[in-house]
């Protein structure tokens, strides 16, 4: 694999973010994408970091019919500073990426679709670059990062290896095709669902920084990883 790719057209890139979640886990009474993360909500961080990147076009968020209107009275000068288009959220993870594809199909602008956890804050516009090119490339592409003391070793499936992280990108009809076929079979990710239809997915070394928000303490970990960003900027 080069280590340097081609990048997408600019704009050619849309961008699903699920932002269903919940407080359940995180011990709030609502949605943890609303937590704070050096005073700014932790969805917003995901989307403002997807949107600096030249390759991107469209942001599709795929959010709760109970949060929506949070959204649109609480962060409505966000939504329009970053260009973000609401669809609304499924019952699962699955059907809030669906929604977020039907709002792209027909769109001749959009070449690939990158779908991001917006409980993902801190990914770098190096590994958003990367990830974005080698879909662009190959059709399917993730970023994941190697499990810490797993050596590779011929004899173990490279799978087993890294974590998948986000975005996950793929040409726009491949995705599509993938979800047409999909009969609600559980997936661990989209990528899964790629390969399900006999498409390789090329996996992009990304960066462990890129954690999921999903419990309080992770929020203290995201802001010690912030702060070093910052003073490394």
């Amino acid at each position: 694999m080069s280590d340097v790719e081609p990048p997408p057209p600019n704009g050619s890139v849309a961008a699903i973010l699920p932002a269903g979640g919940s407080g359940q886990r995180f011990g709030a009474t609502r949605n943890k994408l609303f937590a704070l993360l050096d005073g700014t909500p932790l969805w917003y961080h995901a989307a403002a970091r997807i949107r600096q990147q030249p390759e991107v076009g469209r942001i599709v968020m795929a959010v709760a019919t109970d949060d929506r209107p949070i959204y649109e009275s609480e962060f409505s000068s966000q939504l329009d500073d970053l260009g973000i288009e609401l669809v609304a959220g499924g019952e699962s993870r699955t059907q809030s990426v669906q929604n977020g594809l039907d709002a792209l199909v027909g769109d001749e602008s959009v070449a690939c679709v990158a779908v991001h956890d917006a409980a993902r804050p801190l990914v770098s516009a190096t590994d958003l670059a990367a990830v974005f090119a080698m879909g662009f490339r190959s059709g399917a592409a993730i970023l994941a990062t190697p499990i810490p003391g797993r050596p590779a070793t011929q004899s173990v499936d490279r799978r087993d290896l890294w974590i998948a992280l986000t975005p996950q990108v793929f040409r726009l009809e491949l995705l599509a095709k993938a979800y047409a076929k999909f009969r609600g079979r559980p997936a661990t990710d989209d990528a899964e669902l790629v390969e399900r239809i006999g498409h390789g997915v090329s996996l992009v070394r990304g960066s462990a920084e890129n954690i999921k928000i999903t419990h309080p303490e992770d929020l203290l970990i995201a802001e010690a990883i912030l702060k070093r960003q910052s003073n490394d900027a």
